[in-house]
């Protein structure tokens, strides 16, 4: 199956204890490449994040971003900065010693003095207590967006396949006229030597067994019928695995590495100026499919 390794997928899911949000972004790579930003509380889960995007995923480079906003308000903790308190009632009573001031601290006394207290928000936001139900909605969350990134891989791998397919075959009929144009040169060879052979004989002796295995021989060194058919198969294949429900982009640039080796063949071995030209738009033609297979997963 033809599916793009290129797409995008964003989703939010909110209950009363928790909003997740879950961002994948694919791009083009070799081998899958996982690559995930969580909160701390969420680093034990990565092994099953992985395992989630593996199930749909064969290759690419997928960053997976999750985030997580608890619903409870966070409750807030205020500390006394005890050692600070104590030196500060220390000088107070000094300064009432010596009739400076008098009376005694009061709480807005502390309040007005930023070293006194210290208030933040508790750690326990929500989630103790909670760590099932959180994973197995962040697992849900992630599995609906990988489906969301999947379908748009493969909506741009319809284009994808629809490009390709085009161009499989115009080079299906490449091919073919590149066979006859080979046919014809060798037919154009074969008379030129048969008539400089003509030339030869009326000037001497020549063996005409010797000469005609020679020509055979001549006009067989031009023969790309081999070549031809292997590459008709490649052709077939394309369109099996293209068709087939597995990831087939590695495959298809490995046929495309051969269809390549075929075609440079033809070319070195292929008599006739029309074959020349045929070969290099073949060679084109090959080199724009390699291009876009290097999205396909």
């Amino acid at each position: 199956m033809i599916k793009s390794m290129t797409g995008f997928s964003s989703l939010t899911r909110e209950d009363d204890l928790v909003a997740i949000g879950v961002t994948l972004r694919a791009v083009n790579h070799r081998y899958l490449d996982v690559q995930v930003r969580v909160p701390q509380s969420l680093q034990d889960q990565e092994a099953r994040i992985r395992a989630v995007l593996q199930q749909s995923i064969a290759r690419g480079r997928i960053e997976v971003a999750i985030s997580l906003q608890f619903r409870r308000p966070p409750v807030p903790m205020v500390d006394l900065n005890d050692a600070f308190v104590a030196a500060l009632e220390a000088a107070l009573e000094r300064a009432r010693a010596r009739g400076v001031i008098a009376g005694h601290l009061t709480p807005g006394d502390l309040l007005r003095l930023p070293h006194a207290l210290s208030i933040r928000e508790q750690p326990d936001n929500g989630a103790s207590g909670n760590e099932d139900a959180v994973n197995a909605a962040v697992t849900q969350t992630l599995t609906e967006a990988v489906a969301e990134l999947e379908r748009m891989r493969v909506h741009e791998g319809g284009h994808l396949r629809d490009d390709l397919e085009n161009r499989r075959r115009g080079l299906g009929d490449l091919i073919e006229r590149i066979a006859q144009a080979a046919t014809s040169g060798q037919n154009d060879l074969q008379t030129r030597l048969n008539a400089r052979i003509a030339e030869l004989t009326a000037e001497q002796a020549l063996d005409r067994t010797v000469v005609a295995q020679e020509v055979v021989r001549m006009v067989g060194r031009s023969d790309i019928s081999e070549e031809v058919t292997r590459f008709r198969a490649h052709l077939q294949h394309w369109a099996s695995l293209a068709d087939a429900p597995e990831p087939c982009g590695r495959k298809l640039d490995f046929l495309l590495q051969e269809m390549n080796r075929e075609i440079n063949t033809i070319g070195s071995k292929a008599d006739g100026p029309a074959v020349s030209e045929l070969v290099v738009t073949a060679k084109a033609e090959l080199e724009k499919m390699r291009e876009q297979v290097q999205n396909v997963e």
